[in-house]
């Protein structure tokens, strides 16, 4: 699978709703992570590690890296602190990572913009790191993100919208079922703009006397009886 080019023309909320469809967790990142150049997309193999206060644990990661990797960095959804810059990321870019999620800050902003690969984070902050903490042993096998663990077993999907994480043997059903609801909702769009109402479309007059019959149901279940998509 190369999740790059088949989440090409997907997005996160699409990725997150074929989840729902599918009854898989829904792992997202906390709102607020997003791409430091708006437009900039990531999909690949999480490659997690966690931050101690130094940039060593990221070259050590560099060393198990596989073309197309996503650096997925547990820094604690710190605010005091950015940990990482611009030659953190042109590394990166060097040993073949297609982009980099942090669960923190960046900084070096206009570097990051010119070297080009995807960094995700909650912002930029100036000061880096003025602490280095007893690390533990499985710093490069797990990451925290939010109330979310991540590893090797996961695929990161990544766009303005945020971030979220998939497990890599459930991947390709979520693209699946993504790329499905694509299609439904680009056609329930085209007949909005021939004239035809989202309303009209979803039968929204009988999914109100469906719901004055049995106040239980829901309009979740009306789209999914008759084959629509707006919710998931």
């Amino acid at each position: 699978m190369q999740p790059l080019k088949e989440f090409a023309e997907l997005s996160t909320p699409l990725i997150a709703d074929a989840c729902v469809r599918l009854g898989e967790p829904l792992r997202v990142a906390p709102a607020g992570i997003l791409p430091v150049v708006a437009g900039r997309r990531v999909a690949g193999r999480a490659l997690p590690v966690r931050h101690y206060g130094s940039v060593d644990v990221f070259l050590e990661a560099f060393g198990e890296a596989e073309p197309g990797d996503v650096l997925v960095i547990d820094n604690a959804g710190r605010v005091d602190e950015a940990c990482i810059g611009d030659l953190a990321v042109l590394e990166a870019a060097a040993a073949g990572i297609a982009g980099v999620v942090v669960w923190g800050l960046h900084r070096d902003t206009p570097d990051l913009v010119e070297i080009g690969l995807p960094v995700f984070s909650y912002g930029r902050h100036a000061p880096g790191p003025a602490r280095v903490d007893p690390r533990d042993p499985d710093a490069l096998t797990t990451a925290r993100f939010g109330e979310h663990e991540v590893t090797a077993a996961d695929v990161v999907f990544g766009d303005d919208d945020g971030v979220v994480f998939v497990a890599a043997a459930r991947a390709g059903a979520v693209l699946e079922a993504a790329r499905a609801l694509f299609r439904t909702e680009r056609e329930q769009a085209r007949r909005i703009r021939a004239g035809e109402t989202l309303r009209a479309q979803t039968r929204f007059d009988a999914y109100l006397a469906g719901r004055a019959e049995d106040p239980s149901y829901t309009f979740r279940q009306h789209l999914r009886r008759i084959g629509g998509a707006i919710e998931e």
